[in-house]
């Protein structure tokens, strides 16, 4: 088992679409336990702690078929891909049928091989956990349909959409609270003794083969969200939430399983506080995304623990591709301020060369794309600067950015600053499309006495100071659109440790 840091960062890959194009690439198998070690190297750049390999377990054939006669679903694929055939459509990875690694991707042998991979890199393994639903040919179906939401015949006749006839029982199917059901799955009973349970023992046996899991939108579970959600239908409310009865459980068996949740609805302190270590942070997303530096500025003055507990990101499977969202110089800006903040970071495989069609998860074929070298390498020295420097083991700080009474454009200025026994470091991100100019005081006041060099982590560029003026009047500064400064910061030619 590999250890993760107390903040990962994690790269995302959609197995079944990666293992399919290094099959292509290397005219070999395409199973986990046949990938060259070169491509291995390629998904775990310098400063990758974990990778998420998405989609490994089995997938549902019933699912499978349910998709193929959506005509939405349908009109998608072909969108995303043009003359995309039934053969290229796998089915959703959250319409799981089987918490077993499927036997086209090389099953629990190749799982096993892929983790020993990444263990010898010094690389974690993160695999997806579906809490809130199973497909409608899960074993659990027939035999334990009291795992699940349940309604009767006259539920079935009124709501063929809502609720599946298995013959045995009437179960409904899974939903959130904003939509319509989905057609594909049957929803689980998160207030069930007998569910929570065998969530337990599923989860237990999939720690057994990986570092962490992915919660599929783990909100949904939560004791007073199931409630609005399913009302009477969910029976009696355990006096204990669902999330912190599993996971102690698991936690017994695995004490340093990383336990990462999707969620929403403004509910990511809710989930840390009942035992998750990370949980997406879509706020920053979209703030930075369709909102001001402001706007991103408020947001990161919550406080440093619970920022500690989020997971960043610019794009993920279920997002549009950050290529297609912003202009390079914007993403390239975004990362650099997301790769430094506290909390894990999540990268997309795709990303890093900017691609730029989202894909249906239901998919195992893409289109190419060429791929920019430029982005590439912007991104592996980003990851690889953050990691080297250590500045993420130490204490970080939001700073304030002054301007002057006839320039504000500071307003669109994010600084800020870590302390570590590594040293002195400083980001500051230029966060809108014009030049803005700002004062920084630095909060390092054993710099004072002495010249200082500041010197830049991406590149050679190099700056000296006063410590008096960065710690006094602050340091200036004077960015182009969307630029961006990640610096180191000592006294030149002094050893003078971090305070």
């Amino acid at each position: 088992m590999t250890e993760l840091p107390a903040q990962p960062v994690v790269h995302e890959v959609n197995t079944r679409v990666w293992l399919r194009e290094t099959a292509l690439r290397t005219g070999g198998p395409a199973g986990l336990a046949d990938v060259p070690k070169d491509v291995w190297d390629e998904i775990t750049p310098s400063g990758v702690d974990a990778v998420w390999l998405m989609g490994v377990w089995e997938r549902s054939p019933l699912g499978r078929a349910i998709a193929l006669q959506d005509p939405a679903l349908r009109g998608a694929f072909a969108s995303a891909v043009p003359g995309i055939g039934e053969e290229d459509i796998a089915g959703s990875p959250y319409c799981i049928r089987r918490y077993e690694v499927d036997e086209a991707l090389g099953g629990a042998a190749g799982l096993a091989a892929a983790r020993a991979e990444l263990d010898r890199r010094g690389v974690g393994l993160l695999l997806d956990y579906v809490p809130n639903h199973v497909a409608p040919d899960s074993p659990w179906v027939s035999e334990h349909p009291e795992y699940f939401v349940q309604g009767d015949e006259e539920d079935a006749r009124r709501d063929p959409a809502g609720f599946l006839d298995t013959g045995q029982a009437v179960l409904a199917r899974g939903r959130d609270p904003f939509f319509p059901p989905w057609p594909d799955v049957v929803q689980l009973n998160a207030f069930a003794p007998a569910l929570r349970r065998a969530t337990a023992e599923v989860l237990d046996g999939i720690g057994g083969v990986c570092d962490g899991v992915r919660c599929d939108m783990a909100m949904l579970m939560m004791n007073d969200v199931f409630a609005r959600t399913w009302g009477e239908r969910a029976g009696t409310q355990p006096q204990e939430d669902f999330w912190p009865e599993v996971l102690s459980a698991v936690r017994r068996h695995h004490p340093r399983m990383v336990f990462a949740a999707e969620a929403y609805w403004d509910l990511e302190w809710a989930l840390q506080q009942q035992g998750f270590d990370f949980c997406y942070d879509k706020r920053l997303y979209d703030r930075v995304l369709n909102e001001s530096a402001e706007s991103v500025r408020g947001h990161l003055r919550a406080e440093e623990r619970y920022q500690r507990g989020l997971l960043r990101f610019l794009e993920n499977h279920d997002e549009p591709r950050a290529a297609r969202t912003m202009p390079a110089a914007k993403e390239r800006a975004a990362a650099t301020l997301i790769a430094t903040l506290p909390g894990a970071t999540l990268w997309h495989e795709g990303q890093f060369t900017g691609r730029r069609v989202h894909l249906p998860v239901f998919l195992d074929r893409r289109p190419e794309e060429p791929p920019d070298p430029s982005l590439r390498a912007f991104h592996e020295r980003l990851l690889s600067a953050v990691h080297r420097s250590g500045m993420r083991t130490g204490r970080w700080q939001l700073l304030d950015c002054e301007g002057w009474p006839d320039n504000d454009s500071g307003r669109d200025v994010i600084a800020s600053c870590w302390t570590s026994g590594a040293g002195r470091f400083l980001t500051v991100v230029n966060l809108s499309d014009h030049p803005a100019q700002a004062m920084i005081r630095l909060p390092w006041s054993e710099l004072g006495p002495h010249d200082c060099e500041l010197t830049s982590l991406l590149d050679a560029d190099r700056y000296e100071r006063p410590g008096r003026e960065l710690t006094a009047g602050g340091l200036y500064v004077d960015l182009p659109p969307w630029g961006t400064h990640l610096l180191s910061v000592a006294p030149a030619g002094v050893y003078l440790p971090a305070s």
